[in-house]
């Protein structure tokens, strides 16, 4: 990535140091080119030459172009200082998520640590950091498991924390068990419940539950009792309906974060087409969103039963 960055890097002290700026994504900490021999002179008539750029305080980038993720992340690590790892949502993002972005790269130092703090970067102390939290290879940042329930305990929201988790577990990174038992090394935290709930949910053995949940709060608000596990034959064959009321056509299928995978979708759509064939009216409430958005759920529940009621009074 870095040849042809300048020819007057030569010898071996610049040759380790190329290398090693290249396995970090064209960054390096001033300590990193001290120890390999660099003078610090030599390292300010760089940046004043206009051939490299100041990143931070204690980094500095081998180019003038732009610094690519890879080396946006291992700047942040090294401004944290020898122990620091990228932490939550940016240790997901360096090992692999998709489909989520963050406004600035989160480093994790222990409590004590000297840090040099940058508006660049987020960096902060914390208890929570253990020797086994990090990942093996590439940039230093915590197992998938340990940053998932970190990142879903700093998410700006319930729901922003609900989507992360889903995400891992929706995107192979770690399964529901995993992230479960790291959840249980927190003994404190207003969103402990929650995500609890949330994996839960995601282990896809709790679907009884969910009815459970959903036959309390449909009685709390005064409507009729439904039928559960309902058996129906289709062209397919056999499958149960959740919750069923047959007098007035109203299905209710509980869904857990399963039903989104996609071994699962036709098979889902083809049993909810065949109900709308028969003239049922054919409601998804996913675990998740009861999480979330419960009274909108319970909301259009009521509305089906209401007109349903009306349409058969007719």
């Amino acid at each position: 990535m870095l040849s042809g960055v300048t020819t007057l890097l030569t010898g071996p002290r610049w040759r380790r140091a190329l290398a090693l700026a290249d396995e970090q994504g064209g960054v390096l900490a001033r300590k990193q080119l001290y120890a390999l021999g660099v003078t610090r002179s030599e390292v300010t008539a760089h940046l004043r030459a206009r051939r490299w750029q100041r990143v931070t305080d204690q980094v500095v980038a081998v180019h003038t172009g732009p610094l690519p993720e890879l080396g946006m992340q291992w700047a942040a690590v090294l401004q944290g200082g020898p122990r620091a790892m990228l932490d939550g949502a940016s240790s997901l993002l360096a090992s692999g998520l998709q489909r989520y972005d963050v406004d600035r790269i989160r480093v994790s130092v222990p409590k004590g640590a000297r840090v040099r703090r940058t508006e660049r970067f987020d960096i902060r102390e914390t208890r929570r950091l253990r020797r086994t939290d990090r990942a093996p290879g590439g940039v230093p940042r915590t197992r998938v498991p340990v940053a998932a329930v970190r990142a879903a305990l700093w998410a700006k929201s319930d729901r922003q924390a609900t989507y992360l988790l889903t995400l891992v577990v929706q995107q192979g990174m770690a399964r529901p068990e995993q992230i479960g038992h790291e959840l249980l090394t927190v003994r404190r935290h207003k969103r402990r419940q929650l995500l609890a709930a949330v994996v839960n949910d995601l282990l896809g053995g709790v679907r009884s539950l969910g009815e459970l949940d959903l036959m309390r709060e449909l009685r709390r608000r005064g409507l009729p009792a439904p039928a559960q596990q309902v058996v129906r034959r289709g062209r397919d064959g056999r499958y149960y309906l959740d919750l069923y009321w047959p007098d007035l056509g109203v299905v209710v299928e509980v869904d857990g974060i399963h039903h989104t995978w996609v071994e699962n979708v036709v098979g889902d759509a083809l049993r909810q087409n065949s109900l709308a064939l028969e003239r049922d009216v054919v409601l998804r409430v996913p675990l998740l969103g009861l999480r979330l958005q419960p009274d909108e759920f319970y909301a259009q529940i009521e509305q089906a039963l209401t007109d349903a009621a009306a349409r058969r009074a007719a």
